[in-house]
């Protein structure tokens, strides 16, 4: 595998390409656990994914940027329908954005953050420089414009759900 002098062999980028591929497998599968099990995995998974993605470093594009996308509409709504099936009723919830309340899915969210791991997974698999660069370029900026923010917002549903189950199975 060649590396650029971009770096794309960066620690930070190595250690997201690795759990963004550990969130992909287990969302491709979700629908074969109970949605306790993949409540405790998303707890945990979440907020490790957002660490590694506010670590990824700036890279600079060649003349032969592209962005390649690889999950279709189709997968897109498999994996959706999956998750929405696993949360059932826990998956809406409300949150607050510039003081009005927007209803949310977690399904949705899960679902938007698989679309850009696993297309950085995939352009970043390639091992050639272009494609890396490619990929840690389109992950950063997808980062701060919305997968980010979609950890945010899942993670606090994910744990209102997790924590009120916990506190009524121990009653």
């Amino acid at each position: 595998m060649q590396h650029s002098e971009n770096n794309t062999n960066n620690h930070h980028i190595i250690e997201l390409y690795t759990v963004a591929n550990e969130y992909c497998l287990f969302t491709e599968k979700a629908g074969n656990y109970k949605m306790e099990d993949a409540l405790q995995y998303y707890t945990k998974i979440l907020p490790l994914l957002y660490l590694k993605g506010s670590l990824l470093p700036d890279v600079e594009l060649g003349e032969d940027f592209f962005g390649e996308k690889f999950v279709t509409e189709q997968q897109w709504e498999d994996i959706f329908n999956e998750l929405r099936k696993l949360f059932g009723t826990n998956d809406m919830y409300e949150s607050a954005i510039k003081g009005k309340l927007i209803k949310n899915s977690i399904a949705e969210a899960l679902s938007d953050i698989y679309q850009d791991m696993k297309d950085f997974v995939l352009l970043y698999g390639k091992g050639l420089d272009y494609a890396q660069n490619a990929a840690v370029y389109e992950c950063k900026n997808s980062f701060g414009e919305h997968w980010g923010a979609k950890i945010t917002q899942a993670q606090g549903a994910i744990h209102a759900i997790s924590y009120s189950q916990t506190r009524y199975k121990n009653i």
